[in-house]
Parts: structure tokens; C-alpha cells; sequence
């Protein structure tokens, strides 16, 4: 079984930096694409950005472009998200999630297999 466990999550001031990983059990790690997602209040899950199997594409949503980072290391099956020039709009809970079609970049969450639990994201002074 898959599991996807986040963490570096916080409270950071507007302008700031976090950087959120994600660590991913299991021998597939690298057939999967993964992406992240975040969900405020009152809102619909949304897409962040997503990373290619071997790490050769990625993908933003226009929001974070130039600002976000995704990256991945599949010797040690993990995705991180490295968030600067952060904005109180960034508040949420962040998602990674685990794409088995290893073929394309989906900014779909119903097309994403494994999920984390969230880590919590407030950006605020």
C-alpha cells in the first residue's frame, strides 16, 4: 500500500519561505507522477503544480509560477514543494498526491491514486 506523508508546514510571515516535503512509501515511487494541491476554507481543492516521473517536466498553476518550486529525488522517494515570496493568499492545507500514469502531467485531482493527509500552510504577520 501507498502511503504519502507531508511536512513543513507553519506559520510564516508574508514575503517568507517554506518548503514542504513529501515522503512516499513504496518500491513504485518513481513510475508515479506526483503533484501537489492545497485547499482553503471554504474552498475546492486546487491544483498547485505536478512533476513528471523522472522529474524532466513540471507544471504550475499561473498563481504560483516564479514563486514555487516542485522537485523530486526518487533515491529517496520524496516530492518537495519549495514555496517563496509567500502570500496570505497561500493559506491552506497542502496535498501531495500520487499519479500512477507516469505518461502525462495532470492537473486533475480525481486523476490522482494516493493522497496525503495535509500539512497546513498560514501565511500571515
Amino acid at each position: 500500500q501507498v502511503q504519502l506523508v507531508e511536512s513543513g508546514g507553519g506559520l510564516v510571515q508574508p514575503g517568507g519561505s517554506l518548503r514542504l516535503s513529501c515522503a512516499v512509501s513504496g518500491r513504485t515511487f518513481s513510475s508515479y507522477t506526483m503533484g501537489w494541491f492545497r485547499q482553503a476554507p471554504g474552498n475546492e481543492r486546487e491544483y498547485v503544480a505536478s512533476i513528471s516521473w523522472n522529474g524532466g517536466r513540471t507544471d504550475y498553476t499561473d498563481s504560483v509560477k516564479g514563486r514555487f518550486t516542485i522537485s523530486r529525488d526518487n533515491a529517496k522517494n520524496t516530492v518537495d514543494l519549495q514555496m517563496n515570496s509567500l502570500k496570505p493568499e497561500d493559506t491552506a492545507a497542502y496535498y501531495c498526491a500520487a499519479d500512477r500514469n507516469k505518461l502525462a502531467l495532470t492537473r486533475r485531482a480525481a486523476e490522482y491514486d494516493y493522497w496525503g493527509q495535509g500539512t497546513q500552510v498560514t501565511v500571515s504577520s
